[in-house]
């Protein structure tokens, strides 16, 4: 008797694999589901993420072992997207942490100086030196701005006998503030100078700058480890060098009073 011929085997996938695949994408749309309708941390949720792409991932190498073409391997794929994004948006998260912390740490710092700012005007004006001292701040410091008129003659570093009380008073609200960093800053306009004691602005300012340094240690208890000088010459200024109002505004010596939350 002649035996009967077996059946050629369906062409295609198994059926059980398209079951399969099916059940992968559906939980897949699931997990996404849930992931849209809830706030979750988002560190546990990657790390769900990855536990799921492990476990799906039947071969050992995941979706590479199975094939482009299979639906598993383009589930596993989706899984393994899903867990790069959640992985972006923690970085993303911890940026906009770290935006916020800074953010608050200006305005914790615009406050102190402002503050200070509202109290050294009260200080200049209780002794008569609010006309001689221009007060203003910014999330930095706190500066005070002497006129280069007031403080030395044209050309010269030496503090002018007619000045030094307004710097005495100046120094002793310095003193209230000792334990912040307070730099002084010489600043001129942009006419060349050229005299046999300074060869350019920068000398000037520097010179200057230095000479209230050295005066106002002398009649205060300023501390001179938080007390600095600088020369910034012609490079900053704030008017017009092309008005004589501008250029005698220019000519100035600033004092900075630093928030101490700088440094933090």
């Amino acid at each position: 008797m002649a035996k009967k011929r077996q059946e050629d085997p369906p062409k295609g996938l198994a059926p059980w694999m398209a079951t399969f695949s099916d059940l992968m994408n559906l939980l897949l749309c699931f997990f996404v589901l849930l992931f849209s309708m809830s706030t979750i941390d988002a560190e546990k949720f990657e790390q769900l993420a990855a536990s799921l792409a492990s476990s799906f991932s039947i071969l050992p190498n995941g979706a590479s072992a199975i094939g482009d073409g299979v639906l598993v391997s383009n589930g596993v794929s989706q899984l393994n997207e899903l867990a790069e994004y959640v992985n972006n948006m923690g970085y993303e998260a911890e940026e906009q942490e770290q935006d916020d912390a800074i953010t608050e740490v200006k305005q914790e710092q615009l406050a102190e100086t402002e503050k200070i700012a509202e109290q050294i005007e009260e200080l200049t004006a209780a002794n008569n030196i609010g006309e001689q001292v221009e007060v203003d701040f910014n999330g930095q410091y706190v500066s005070l701005t002497l006129n280069g008129a007031l403080l030395f003659d044209s050309g010269s570093a030496e503090v002018k006998e007619e000045s030094k009380p307004v710097l005495d008073k100046v120094a002793m609200i310095l003193t209230k503030y000792n334990d912040h960093t307070i730099e002084i800053e010489g600043h001129t306009d942009n006419v060349p100078i050229h005299t046999a004691s300074f060869k350019d602005n920068n000398e000037l300012s520097s010179f200057r700058a230095l000479s209230v340094f050295n005066y106002l240690l002398e009649v205060s208890d300023l501390d001179p480890a938080t007390l600095k000088h600088s020369g910034r010459g012609e490079y900053i200024p704030v008017a017009d060098n092309g008005t004589a109002e501008g250029r005698m505004r220019n000519r100035r010596v600033e004092i900075k009073i630093y928030s101490n939350l700088l440094d933090e």
